[in-house]
């Protein structure tokens, strides 16, 4: 069983942030969320671990919820 990794671990993540911001720069508010949703998938895909998936739903889900 794998477990979460919650510390930073991206070499660049402003400059991961910026180009995620860029990628989305001209699209309308229903591609940037199709967009989102894929690149979800495709990283998930790219985890491949379910209980590594489970404890990333549970820790994005909203507080309260």
């Amino acid at each position: 069983m794998s477990t979460l990794h919650t510390e930073p671990r991206i070499a660049d993540p402003d400059g991961f942030y910026e180009e995620l911001i860029n990628s989305q720069r001209e699209l309308n508010d229903e591609q940037v969320e199709l967009m989102n949703a894929k690149l979800v998938l495709i990283l998930a895909n790219h985890i491949g671990d379910r209980s590594v998936l489970s404890a990333a739903l549970a820790l994005a889900r909203p507080a309260g919820t």
